[in-house]
């Protein structure tokens, strides 16, 4: 085992990048190889506010992710123009369609928006006297079928639009669900692998009782295919988010699949008022700018990509394995978040730290770091979300906080 004062000694060569000010603003941003000075007008700085090195994942509380200069160039750009809102939507949604082998799309406020308004167009068609009458279902159909496993907090998306929730777990429960006021059939795609109907045999179930099916994958890229994969499997609906890993803005999302259903969708959304989703504003930079980071995200070295990964998880992990009594894991989540994942954990009798403990530090410390809980005495961090060159200063603040703590 290392020497504490030779780990000391090695940590000394992952230098902090850049200064710090107050509880973790950067005084500059490291950007691809170069350092970008922060503007002259700080707001970060002006309003005390905190800023960190995200090892935690696409959280919307930790606003999710950074879009990259692509998008941002077109947001500025399309800031500077008037352009109508339906002719925005009209030419990226054929083109994200075309991109994710849907019929068509259109841009969303969020997934959750997605699904709003993906159930507002299969309840209310074209119709416009239903879809001024939304959430009040009188005339139309009013039950949606879910499995059990994915009766979650996201079937509160669905039950905006008015309708009840039909739980079922196998396919011989789907057969005895379907009445005259089933409308649709939804599928929660991270909780696929917990039910006992899979995406394939949903399909078919809904195909043989003439329903629409819905498929929510928000964070559920990568792998890059899923953009494509449910479209291609027949699901009628997908619904993505827009600002994790495809790095699009985190206040959107995609809602595609069948055209009528989605021109229908379109219908409960703005610039049209009076509607369930009237709320749910998508501004012409946001569109744009989803359709830029979709598009680039799509044309990505993926296995370039991951590889990077690994070798940002194995230098931290190399970092802090040295620490006596220190363990680390490589995982990876099956469906949603599918990126490497490395827990740290320690010896308590040997480390007097707990979970929280190290979370609270490396919060608190220069420059702030978010990691997610493990057990008691373990964090997990990823690093799918962290700039160039921050896996050396999270490498270097845990294995310092590590050693800080040694009985």
């Amino acid at each position: 085992m290392i020497s504490r004062r030779k780990l000391l000694k090695r940590l000394g060569t992952l230098p902090l990048a850049g200064g710090v000010l107050g509880a973790g603003v950067p005084l500059s941003v490291v950007k691809g190889e170069t350092i970008e000075e922060a503007p002259k007008r700080n707001v970060i700085e002006e309003l005390g506010l905190r800023s960190f090195i995200n090892a935690a994942g696409t959280y919307t509380a930790m606003t999710a992710s950074l879009m990259p200069d692509e998008v941002m160039q077109t947001i500025n750009f399309s800031s500077d123009h008037y352009i109508m809102l339906d002719e925005v939507q009209d030419k990226v949604g054929e083109k994200i369609a075309a991109l994710c082998h849907a019929e068509y799309a259109t841009v969303t406020a969020g997934c959750w928006s997605a699904m709003v308004l993906g159930t507002a167009g299969v309840l209310t068609g074209k119709d416009k006297k239903k879809i001024s009458q939304l959430p009040d279902l009188t005339g139309m159909k009013s039950q949606v079928i879910v499995q059990k496993s994915h009766n979650t907090g996201y079937v509160h998306a669905l039950t905006n639009t008015g309708v009840e929730i039909v739980e079922v777990e196998t396919a011989a429960d789907v057969d005895r669900a379907v009445n005259d006021k089933t409308a649709m059939m939804w599928f929660l795609n991270y909780q696929g692998p917990s039910g006992k109907i899979k995406h394939e045999e949903w399909v078919a179930l809904a195909k043989k009782h003439g329903l629409p099916t819905m498929i929510d994958m928000a964070a559920d890229v990568p792998p890059v295919e899923n953009l494509w994969k449910y479209n291609d499997l027949g699901f009628d609906l997908v619904c993505v988010s827009g600002g994790k890993a495809i790095r699009g803005p985190q206040s959107a999302g995609i809602l595609m699949g069948r055209r009528d259903l989605v021109e229908a969708a379109r219908l409960s959304a703005p610039p049209r008022g009076g509607t369930i989703g009237r709320g749910m504003k998508v501004n012409k930079e946001e569109i744009l700018g989803m359709y830029v980071a979709l598009d680039t995200y799509i044309k990505k070295d993926h296995d370039k990509e991951w590889k990077e990964w690994e070798d940002k998880i194995a230098l931290i992990s190399d970092a802090v394995s040295e620490i006596e009594s220190v363990s680390t894991d490589v995982s990876v989540p099956p469906v949603a978040n599918h990126t490497p994942y490395l827990e740290i954990g320690w010896d308590p009798a040997k480390i007097k730290l707990t979970q929280a403990e190290l979370r609270e530090k490396l919060r608190d410390g220069s420059p702030s770091i978010e990691v997610i809980g493990g057990g008691e005495h373990a964090v997990k961090l990823t690093v799918f979300m962290l700039r160039p060159k921050e896996e050396k200063i999270v490498a270097k603040r845990i294995a310092e906080e590590l050693i800080k703590a040694k009985a």
